[in-house]
């Protein structure tokens, strides 16, 4: 049975990627009725499990489509979107490309529920509006929300006009709940087995402040958003509660970042990238750790 506060039908593009699958499942297994969408050169939307629909997202007429109903043998009735798609880092095509494909493509998803009256919209974020990868320090730490974003790339700049777009859009329609969600690096559970080998060299994760998330726990994230129901737009750090390190988090600031104001005590391995604002606002609570599937010894 659907929790009440969950909307009935939802469509999630970028389906097929890492956090996707795992929002998807989460979301299926909770009782929502999940319209999974992406981009898969040449694939047969047939091989994916449960209800699927080839979108090119740069393509606003297919958005509305997906959205609406248009498609053939796919229900409208969508309720919430979960957006995801993207092309998920720098550096993977040239900075015009990938500006031109995740611009258009958030662009098209914002104006298609807006066009198909949906009111509640969660998408993917990122951590890199915070100033990663920074070889400029952060202000303060453990970072959070309470700063203007930093983009340092092509990539991170796109997320931050999402941010200021979706500002735009609630303002437009002031029914409409917009949740953006800065997910840290996400990891599977064998992504985990590398983590011991980090210790030996605090600067080779310090591009992140050591940060991470389960994409359990980001599915989880995505949950909380959809219950979310405070109209106009908000943003939150999602990333798991510990650091991919064994060395302590006060440590690694203090040799790697010596200059950086702490503005709390620390737990031994507590993340630096705030969770506090997604804990006391969505309720949102990290139940995986990479700890519990690598040998640390």
């Amino acid at each position: 049975m659907t929790d009440p506060a969950l909307p009935g039908r939802v469509v999630v593009t970028g389906a097929t990627g890492k956090l996707g699958r795992a929002v998807v499942a989460h979301l299926r297994s909770l009782g929502v009725d999940v319209l999974a969408v992406d981009r898969l050169g040449g694939r047969d939307p047939r091989d994916v499990d449960g209800e699927f629909l080839l979108v090119d997202l740069t393509d606003y007429g297919q958005v509305v489509e997906a959205f609406t109903g248009g498609a053939d043998e796919h229900a409208g009735g969508v309720e919430a979107v979960v957006h995801l798609a993207a092309i998920p880092a720098p550096g993977l095509m040239s900075n015009a490309a990938t500006f031109a494909n995740n611009s258009a493509a958030t662009y098209n998803v914002f104006a298609a529920a807006r066009a198909a009256g949906v009111k509640r919209v969660v998408w993917a974020s990122s951590e890199t509006v915070l100033g990663l990868p920074f070889d400029t320090p952060p202000p303060y730490a453990p970072v959070d929300e309470e700063y203007a974003p930093r983009p340092e790339s092509t990539y991170s700049l796109n997320k931050a006009l999402e941010e200021e777009m979706a500002r735009h859009f609630c303002r437009w329609d002031p029914e409409l709940v917009m949740v953006g969600l800065r997910f840290s690096n996400v990891m599977d559970v064998e992504d985990y087995t590398p983590f011991p080998s980090f210790d030996a060299d605090p600067q080779s994760r310090r591009w992140n402040l050591w940060g991470y998330i389960d994409a359990r726990d980001g599915a989880q994230a995505v949950e909380r958003a959809l219950a979310y129901d405070r109209p106009g737009a908000d943003v939150f750090i999602i990333a798991s509660a510990d650091t991919v390190m064994n060395r302590s988090s006060a440590s690694l600031m203090a040799e790697v970042y010596p200059g950086v104001e702490i503005r709390k005590d620390l737990g031994e391995h507590e993340t630096l990238l705030s969770i506090d604002k997604a804990r006391r606002v969505l309720g949102y609570e990290p139940r995986h750790s990479w700890r519990d599937h690598v040998d640390q010894a």
